[in-house]
């Protein structure tokens, strides 16, 4: 596997995977360009060391092909603001344009590739099936774009000399730009700054944290959290649980929940949690009182309640005062902290307070010498809403492939540079 910091880029074409899926107003201009400025110091290293560079992406979940609204044409300006550096466009992935531009590139130009999604071949799924399809149709469909996505594949290859896969956010894809494309460099693949920085700081915190080390998993759900609750008992010493999961462990527990959110197939889960914690010496911390609301929007009625005694009609929308007291000692008093999903409906300025109490002492705890990761879309969108960022030790530009790379799952962009 080789290195950006001592490849020679030197009149060399690289085709870069970056993750400029970033959210945009209605004037389709960009409203966070936190993944397109990690991006920037991969590209300015192959264009300062005498490379060209391809960049190709995605942006949002068109459906039917190609979408005006879904065109990465709109991020050009953020793009190039950020670089410094003029940005040519093609409007396709396959296409003579795209196969020309990258042809004629010099070193120091930048090339973008239309949104890789306008294209079935990206992702390996067959498009405009009709419902009442049979399983001979869907599985011929499937046969078909699967063919049709090796030529993709060796498509957009044939625009570089070298491949760098800097995308951490689709890495647990095997799509054909974050896993196949590899195949076509055997000894000219490698990852970017912000796969580097995403891998060492996971690694750091699951393979030889500081202790104590005290992980917080928010969330609405104990269903969606459970593989990874599972695989931090064998790593913490503090499980701080928040979010609608608090009145799951509640009820199991034969608390009154109220109109919570609640999974009650997820009972037994929790139990079974409390128990392997025990076994295991972890601490875990559930919040003792809750915020609760009367309807489900940011003017409702509040009123704070145990989190184990919500009367009918009421739903705990945020943690209490007494737990964002709780947390808060726990957090100061770790030296290695990851948080996973806010701890209330933040989304509502009413229900943000709990989120933010954790956030402040997380920033406290990095600033007395804590190494804090936050990972997971909501959490780094909260961080980065209130500009705290940069008082933590690493933000996570992954949700998904930060879960799963956590779980110990193998993830395909990750397995296909380091074959």
């Amino acid at each position: 596997m080789q290195s950006i910091e001592t490849y020679d880029f030197t009149g060399k074409r690289a085709i870069i995977r970056v993750d400029f899926n970033v959210p945009l107003n209605e004037k389709l201009e960009v409203t966070d360009d936190t993944r397109i400025r990690a991006a920037i110091p991969t590209i300015k290293k192959v264009l300062e060391k005498g490379g060209s560079v391809v960049l190709m992406s995605h942006l949002g979940r068109p459906k039917k092909g190609p979408e005006d609204k879904f065109s990465l044409k709109h991020i050009i300006p953020t793009i190039e603001k950020r670089l410094g550096v003029k940005v040519d466009f093609a409007g396709d992935c396959m296409g003579e344009e795209a196969a020309k531009k990258a042809a004629a590139l010099k070193p120091g130009q930048v090339l973008l590739l239309e949104n890789l999604r306008f294209y079935a071949e990206e992702e390996g799924k067959p498009r405009g099936l009709k419902d009442d399809a049979t399983d001979e149709e869907k599985a011929a469909a499937k046969k078909a774009v699967k063919a049709s996505q090796k030529e993709f594949t060796k498509k957009l290859a044939s625009y570089a000399d070298v491949y760098i896969n800097d995308a951490f956010g689709t890495a647990h894809r095997a799509h054909a730009s974050t896993a196949l494309i590899a195949e076509y460099f055997p000894n000219d693949k490698m990852f970017g700054y912000v796969m580097e920085g995403e891998l060492k700081a996971i690694d750091k915190v699951l393979e030889s944290p500081s202790r104590p080390f005290t992980a917080i998993l928010g969330g609405s759900k104990v269903s969606s959290k459970i593989t990874i609750i599972e695989k931090l008992m064998d790593k913490v010493d503090n499980l701080i649980l928040g979010g609608g999961m608090t009145y799951t462990f509640m009820a199991a527990q034969g608390g009154k929940v109220g109109s919570s959110i609640c999974e009650p197939d997820q009972f037994e889960t929790a139990l079974s949690i409390l128990k392997l914690a025990k076994e295991k010496n972890v601490k875990v911390f559930l919040a003792e009182d809750a915020l609760c609301a009367d309807d489900f929007k940011n003017d409702a009625n509040t009123k704070v309640c145990p989190s184990n005694d919500i009367p009918d009609g009421w739903e705990g929308l945020d943690i209490g005062p007494k737990a964002m007291e709780a947390f808060k000692q726990v957090i100061l008093t770790s030296k290695t902290i990851l948080w996973n999903g806010p701890v209330g409906v933040f989304e509502m300025p009413n229900f943000a307070k709990g989120s933010m109490a954790v956030a402040e002492a997380i920033v406290e705890a990095t600033k007395n010498g804590a190494y804090s990761l936050i990972g997971g879309g909501d959490s780094v969108a909260f961080i980065n809403q209130y500009g705290m960022a940069d008082k933590v030790s690493y933000v996570s530009t992954g949700g998904g492939a930060l879960l799963e790379y956590m779980e110990g799952v193998e993830l395909p962009g990750v397995a296909a540079i380091r074959k």
